[in-house]
C-alpha cells in the first residue's frame, strides 16, 4: 500500500510517515498543498492524510480540485479546526475521514487501513483467498493451520494481491503500490518476491497454487481447481 502525507510541520508530517512505514506503508511526503496536489496527479496512491491548514494551496482546496478531476483516491483530513462545522465542511468538500489534532498515531493508523480496505471494496480486517487468511491489523497471515513467516515487503505483497484476488496485476502497477520515492527497487525484485510468496505458501496449508503468472501481462491470486 502507498499512502501520501501532505503536512507543512516537519516534526509531525515525519512521526507520521514514520508511523505508517512501521506499519507496511510505503510513503511518500509534500510539505505544501501544491506539491501534494502534483503528486497525487503524477502517482497512484492508497490514501492520501491531508492536513487543512497549509500554504501555497490549503487542503480543502487540493481536495476539491482533485474531486472535480475525478479522482477517488481515499483522503483523511488532518487540522486543529476541530468544531462541528469544520468537520462537516470537510466531508462535505469530498473528505472520506477526519481527525482533529492533536490525535494518537494509533488511531491515524486505524483509519488509514479503514479508508484502504474501504477503497478496495473489502471493510472487514481480514481476507481470505482459498485457505490464505491475511490479518490486517496484526499484519500477518496464515494458511490453513500454519503461519506465514513473512518480510514485510511479502507481507505487502501478498495483501495488495489478496485484496484483489482474481484482478491481473502488472509489474509497474505492484510497483507502485510496495515502493515509496525514496526507494530504487531492481528491475526483478517484484518477480523474486513473487517467488518467495509462492515457496511459503507451498509449504503451508493444501499447497494448491495461488499466484498465477500471466504471461506479457503480470500476476493473478486466485484459487484455481
Amino acid at each position: 500500500m502507498r499512502v501520501l502525507v501532505v503536512e507543512d510541520s516537519d516534526r509531525l508530517r515525519a512521526a507520521v510517515a514514520k508511523a505508517l512505514r512501521r506499519s507496511g506503508y510505503a510513503v511518500d511526503e509534500a510539505d505544501n498543498g501544491e506539491d501534494g496536489l502534483w503528486r497525487v496527479r503524477e502517482e497512484t496512491y492508497d490514501a492520501v492524510v491531508l492536513d487543512v491548514m497549509m500554504p501555497k494551496l490549503d487542503g480543502l482546496t487540493v481536495l476539491a480540485r482533485l474531486r472535480g478531476e475525478g479522482d477517488r483516491t481515499p483522503v483523511l483530513l488532518l487540522t486543529a479546526r476541530n468544531t462541528i462545522e469544520d468537520r462537516v465542511a470537510g466531508l462535505r468538500s469530498g473528505a472520506d475521514d477526519y481527525l482533529g489534532k492533536p490525535f494518537a498515531l494509533a488511531e491515524l493508523l486505524a483509519r488509514v487501513d479503514a479508508m484502504c480496505r474501504r477503497h478496495f471494496d473489502h471493510p472487514a480486517t481480514t481476507v481470505e483467498v482459498g485457505d490464505l487468511v491475511v490479518d490486517t491489523d496484526a499484519r500477518s497471515a496464515t494458511r490453513g493451520d500454519d503461519a506465514l513467516a513473512l518480510t514485510a515487503r511479502e507481507y505487502r505483497l501478498l495483501h495488495v494481491m489478496a485484496l484483489q484476488a482474481g484482478k491481473v496485476m502488472s509489474r509497474t502497477e505492484l510497483e507502485r503500490h510496495l515502493y515509496d520515492e525514496m526507494a530504487s527497487p531492481m528491475s526483478n525484485v517484484v518477480d523474486a518476491t513473487v517467488y518467495q510468496l509462492r515457496r511459503k505458501l507451498a509449504a503451508a496449508g493444501s499447497g494448491k497454487p495461488l499466484i498465477h503468472t500471466r504471461r506479457g501481462h503480470g500476476y493473478v491470486m486466485e484459487e484455481e481447481p
